[in-house]
């Protein structure tokens, strides 16, 4: 079967992408980032909610402070990298509902009135525009080295509140050398399909 991408989109964007562990020195401007979430901002979300927050860590002072938070492997990447993003989760997205879903309102106070509620539901739907935010980094020609292993609430204490959830440090750029580690096998099809 034939995809509507073709196959240098494909490989691009899924088959020769990688995780990225070095970068080049070359800038990553707001406006990339801008360009990259304008791309992406129609993931699918339930109820059109958007709970991605991405706080950009440029400054040489808020970048050490990063770092001494990352698990010892990730480091020198947050380190080195042109530009490094703490991606969370807001969990009071539900405040902009009523002017993202017009036609339901109510559903702020509804769904949403309970803040567990709005916790499991922002961690799910920022981990699908993260998934998105990072594919679109790969559109734009960057790599993206999307990092779990942090100190989640001493990054969360020094960088946001307690209504954001910090899920990814996501470091993007040009790749530098040796970027990319040999692909991992992953399953296939039938090891993840079933029907019934």
């Amino acid at each position: 079967m034939s995809l509507a991408l073709d196959e240098a989109a494909q490989d691009l964007l899924f088959r020769e992408a990688r995780t990225a562990h070095t970068f080049t020195d070359e800038p990553v401007t707001d406006e990339q980032v801008r360009t990259v979430y304008d791309l992406v901002k129609y993931a699918p979300t339930a109820f059109n909610q958007c709970p991605l927050r991405i706080t950009l860590v440029r400054s040489a002072q808020a970048r050490a402070r990063l770092v001494r938070h990352m698990a010892p492997g990730n480091r020198a990447k947050t380190a080195a990298a042109p530009l490094v993003a703490v991606l969370s989760a807001d969990n009071e997205f539900h405040e902009e509902l009523p002017r993202l879903l017009p036609h339901f309102p109510q559903a702020k106070d509804l769904i949403y009135a309970e803040r567990p509620v709005r916790e499991a539901s922002a961690l799910l739907n920022t981990a699908l525009q993260v998934a998105y935010f990072i594919i679109g980094v790969r559109a734009a020609g960057l790599a993206a080295g999307p990092m779990s292993g942090f100190d989640a609430a001493a990054v969360r204490k020094e960088f946001l509140d307690d209504d954001h959830t910090p899920l990814v440090v996501l470091a993007l750029g040009r790749p530098g050398p040796d970027a990319f580690r040999a692909r991992g096998p992953r399953l296939d099809a039938d090891e993840v399909i079933t029907t019934v």
